[in-house]
């Protein structure tokens, strides 16, 4: 039998050392100065208090009587700000560390950066309410816009995904993702920051959607659960990654997905209106009013 004292000082230096030259040759977080790990689980405790206000009593630890609303707000928007401009502050000193910029000062970006984000919270709220009614008006099965906005998992993945496309958009590093991919291992609906997305989109059921960098979806456009919005490869001919280029298809105007079908490519256009039936794979345009079905696109 193995007596745990005698390895833990005879034998686990040796696996130390294994794991400390792994850390230092190979790969060592390059966050590590800038931004760690307990910095990541603080940025999802202010996701969730951002989606406390902006739907309070729904996504919020208690229920807000109207009275007590605007000191609510204040409150928890002062809490929010403050750790989140920590954060902020951090990863733009992590990006320019990173890209090896010009030693600057990052605060007053962090600053404005806030700010701007804060400011902007009505707007995303306004957009969502127009997912919410979107949702109302096309699926026979909800109840009232109360039942969406707590148990539709599309609310909390297209929140979340207005909220990191702000930061996205302003080039604030890493945070966007990590809030991303909350959503993605909450609700299985995977969103990239980076995606333009119009008002009035409803994801219905949602498991397993997939919505690349580089795509737009136009305003009134329904998607249903599986459906993949994604490049053809994410290599060139040559072999290199295609970063910086358009990649993923545009969506326009009331156009509906239905389940488990693929449009891949930058180029890739779905017109306005048109219906996309479900498990089709598609890599070219469809005119706009078209009605296409699996055994149409192979």
């Amino acid at each position: 039998m193995t007596d745990l004292n005698e390895w833990l000082n005879t034998s686990m230096p040796n696996t130390v050392k294994k794991l400390e030259d792994s850390i230092a040759t190979k790969y060592h977080a390059e966050t590590g100065d800038y931004f760690g790990l307990s910095c990541c689980n603080e940025v999802i405790e202010v996701l969730d208090d951002l989606l406390a206000v902006i739907f309070p009593g729904c996504f919020g630890r208690e229920k807000i009587p109207p009275a007590e609303i605007t000191f609510y707000l204040h409150d928890l928007l002062r809490h929010i700000c403050r750790r989140l401009l920590k954060h902020l502050n951090s990863v733009l000193e992590y990006q320019n560390h990173h890209e090896n910029r010009e030693p600057q000062d990052s605060t007053e970006r962090a600053g404005q950066t806030l700010i701007h984000f804060i400011e902007s919270l009505p707007e995303i709220r306004g957009m969502l309410l127009e997912d919410i009614q979107t949702a109302l008006g096309g699926d026979p099965a909800a109840y009232s816009i109360d039942e969406i906005v707590m148990s539709y998992p599309f609310v909390d993945a297209v929140a979340t995904h207005r909220l990191a496309h702000n930061l996205y958009s302003q080039n604030v590093p890493i945070i966007p993702r990590i809030m991303s991919e909350r959503a993605h291992s909450r609700t299985g609906i995977d969103i990239h920051p980076g995606a333009r997305i119009q008002p009035g989109f409803f994801i219905d059921h949602g498991t397993g959607v997939v919505i690349g960098e580089t795509c737009t979806i136009g305003r009134n456009v329904k998607i249903y659960q599986g459906v993949t919005l994604g490049a053809r490869s994410p290599f060139d001919t040559s072999g290199a990654p295609r970063t910086g280029q358009k990649r993923h298809p545009d969506i326009e105007d009331d156009v509906i997905i239905y389940a488990n079908s693929t449009i891949l490519g930058g180029k890739t256009v779905i017109g306005k209106g048109a219906i996309i039936g479900g498990n089709c794979f598609i890599t070219e345009s469809i005119p706009p009013g078209s009605i296409v079905r699996r055994d149409e696109t192979g």
